[in-house]
């Protein structure tokens, strides 16, 4: 079956108004792209600018509007649409230009096709990341298998690259790992494929727990190997003691460099004179203001890896 995508461009101030008369209409599965909605995003999560695509928020600005879909042999349906559309031009000045532009798009199964963007991905020497629908896929890799519909982290990103470029050469059969802000659960899980005996991966999102917990056990992992938690330990004391009276042979530190900066007082009280910390994230405009709050706190930086504008650090407590 082939669709058109149809386009509607508005205010912010008015896309609501203009969702509900389209809706009045007949047309429903409206999809909207509100700029105003975007920015308030961005505010509300300041912390985590270093993730935000500089390219779709330029193509953003300034944009709202309305998206919709008809069988490209609904041809009734379109001319109503148009029809509509001057008449709300000519009784709403206000709501923008509501100029419709249409696009086919291909007869695909969408069911199936998102999943073309996740193919398999190698990573380092020793590793590649599978989408679970490739589970069975034949390789002399070691697997670390995800749902990436669930988001969290999938292996795309060249700072969790990295990090699992550095355990390949660091974890060592037995170790214990300890993952702040674990997301996915992915390079917990990259350690327990690299041989590590237990892994404890901590988020303060509860979502990310269960999504955490539920790849691990794509790949085989559950407790006591496996544990994942929900908390922040930079507020929860007893989680805080909990995690602290355990000793960890490598930290794993995947966030964004203001989160890295905030967590640095405490990550001392996880390593040992043998530890190894690896922390991510970071944002090369941002790698001298991390590694001063870090050497700050008595660690020492021992490597420092980057690609593309990403840099990832390995640290040990200063001897």
């Amino acid at each position: 079956m082939a669709w058109l995508e149809l386009t509607v461009s508005t205010l912010s101030s008015s896309i609501e108004d203009v969702a509900a008369a389209l809706t009045a209409a007949g047309y429903s599965d409206l999809v909207l792209e509100d700029q105003a909605e975007f920015e308030n995003f961005l505010e509300d999560n300041r912390a985590y600018w270093d993730y935000i695509d500089e390219t779709l928020q330029e193509k953003l600005q300034g944009l709202s509007c309305i998206k919709l879909y008809l069988e490209t042999t609904d041809s009734a349906g379109l001319q109503h649409l148009k029809s509509t559309l001057e008449h709300l031009r000519q009784t709403h000045t206000g709501w923008g230009s509501l100029e419709l532009t249409t696009k086919p798009l291909p007869d695909t199964d969408w069911e199936e096709s998102w999943k073309e963007n996740y193919p398999p991905q190698p990573i380092g020497q020793k590793l590649v990341v599978l989408p679970y629908w490739q589970a069975d896929m034949e390789t002399d890799r070691q697997k670390v298998i995800l749902d990436p519909g669930l988001t969290f982290g999938t292996g795309a990103h060249p700072s969790t690259q990295m990090v699992m470029e550095f355990m390949e050469d660091l974890v060592r059969p037995g170790c214990n790992c300890l993952d702040l802000g674990s997301g996915s659960g992915i390079l917990s899980i990259a350690a327990l494929r690299l041989g590590a005996g237990k892994a404890i991966g901590v988020d303060i999102d509860p979502k990310a727990e269960d999504i955490a917990r539920e790849n691990a056990a794509y790949n085989g992992f559950s407790a006591p190997e496996f544990t994942a938690l929900t908390g922040n330990v930079t507020e929860d004391k007893a989680m805080m003691e909990r995690l602290a009276g355990d000793t960890y042979d490598i930290v794993l530190v995947n966030i964004v460099a203001d989160v890295i900066i905030g967590l640095a007082p405490v990550l001392p009280h996880f390593l040992t004179e043998n530890s190894y910390l690896l922390c991510s994230g970071i944002l090369d405009t941002r790698l001298d203001d991390v590694t001063a709050a870090l050497e700050r706190v008595g660690l020492c930086i021992r490597a420092v890896h980057a690609k593309e504008d990403w840099r990832s650090l390995c640290l040990t407590r200063r001897s």
